[in-house]
């Protein structure tokens, strides 16, 4: 089961990579809703810290799209499922507490990226594991937009190319990363699952 193997992964080194997390079927729908909802103007700047974020540019030049679980398509409610199914597990192997997950589209125009951070605000440790999906039609190195992640403080980073359908996984608050320029449009479901 793949959840049974994402909490593996998570359990030895904390993080991990699905390469094809979602099939084709399911990107193409989810892209479409992101970026209609980018054309229909539902976005907004993305901001850095908690509360009253600030809008930094030169740190963060994404634009995201808070996801209403109230109000979701049937294929987002298709990936709800999966994530709660993994929820579940993490919980059950990790014993992590996780309790719910909040979720948001991000698109980086081209050009933007994502300046070296940690998924955990100062101020609030809920935020526990970030989970990213992927939802680009096609991607290669060139393309920029790399997810640039560090598995171990003082080591050399790996580059993840942001590949339709790919899922990273990781704890929040232990491993850094940044988006690299991008130089086209970058798409993807980001989210975390908090605990209490």
């Amino acid at each position: 089961m793949l959840s049974a193997a994402i909490s593996a992964a998570l359990a030895e080194q904390g993080w991990c990579i699905v390469p094809d997390y979602l099939n084709a079927a399911e990107i193409a729908a989810l892209r479409d809703e992101c970026l209609g909802a980018h054309t229909d103007g539902a976005f907004h700047h993305a901001g850095i810290g908690s509360g009253t974020a600030e809008i930094r540019s030169d740190i963060r030049s994404d634009q995201v799209y808070w996801i209403d679980e109230a109000q979701i398509s049937p294929a987002l409610e298709a990936v709800l499922a999966r994530l709660e199914a993994l929820r579940l597990t993490v919980n059950r192997e990790l014993f992590l507490g996780l309790f719910d997950i909040e979720l948001h589209f991000a698109v980086y125009p081209p050009g933007g990226g994502y300046r070296r951070h940690l998924d955990r605000f100062r101020d609030d440790n809920r935020r526990t594991l970030t989970i990213i999906i992927y939802l680009n039609k096609q991607w290669t190195p060139a393309d920029g937009g790399l997810l640039r992640f560090w598995p171990e403080e003082s080591g050399h980073p790996i580059e993840i190319v942001p590949t339709g359908g790919k899922l990273v996984a990781f704890l929040s608050d232990r491993f850094w990363h940044e988006v690299t320029p991008a130089r086209q449009q970058r798409v993807s479901l980001t989210g975390w699952f908090r605990r209490r």
